[in-house]
């Protein structure tokens, strides 16, 4: 609930009914929470853990999309709203703890409570943003300003991501990250 309150002002009632909408689900390391193809049937919200996205195309290779980690949500956004075959998979990188609104509680909710309308805009404006600047950084970044960005913004994601999960987020072989990275433990 801390979530939603840091972004909008919520009386007790509010709460409580808000909370009435969520179910939790829990998934163990390399579970998925979504397969391509199949419907995404709700928004997740991650308390605890750390979930990653990704495309497989044609050739089997896959494609790291996005990553949550705590206080971040994951779903395949399209697949969703429009209740079409999802374009990604989504899997659990660690035991996580998620919170679910399904479609139908989420449309109630913004409508019963109209301040959750506000709540998810914001959250997609912050999607949008994150996105466009992620699509900036790859034509006007090299590998390694990448890399270092990404560092910046996320200092533990080491730890918690593989290095070919890494290598993929930033459109660069795990070789090549494997070389940035020695090139920077040398300075």
């Amino acid at each position: 609930m801390r979530h939603i309150e840091r972004r909008i002002g919520l009386d007790s009632q509010e709460k409580d009914y808000i909370c009435s909408f969520f179910k939790i689900r829990k998934l163990l390391p390399k579970q998925y929470l979504l397969a391509q193809g199949e419907l995404c049937r709700y928004e997740s919200y991650v308390s605890e853990g750390f979930l990653r996205s990704f495309y497989v195309d044609s050739r089997g290779d896959e494609h790291t999309l996005h990553f949550a980690l705590e206080d971040w949500w994951i779903s395949d956004l399209t697949s969703f709203l429009k209740q079409q075959p999802a374009s990604r998979n989504i899997i659990s990188l660690e035991g996580s703890v998620l919170l679910q609104i399904d479609l139908e509680g989420r449309e109630r909710l913004m409508e019963n409570v109209p301040k959750m309308e506000r709540f998810w805009r914001i959250l997609n404006e912050s999607s949008s943003m994150a996105q466009d600047q992620r699509l900036l950084n790859s034509i006007s970044m090299s590998g390694k300003e990448r890399y270092l960005a990404l560092l910046d913004l996320y200092p533990h994601i080491e730890q918690r991501l593989p290095q070919k999960h890494i290598a993929s987020f930033l459109g660069i072989t795990p070789v090549f990250l494997s070389q940035i990275r020695k090139e920077i433990a040398k300075k």
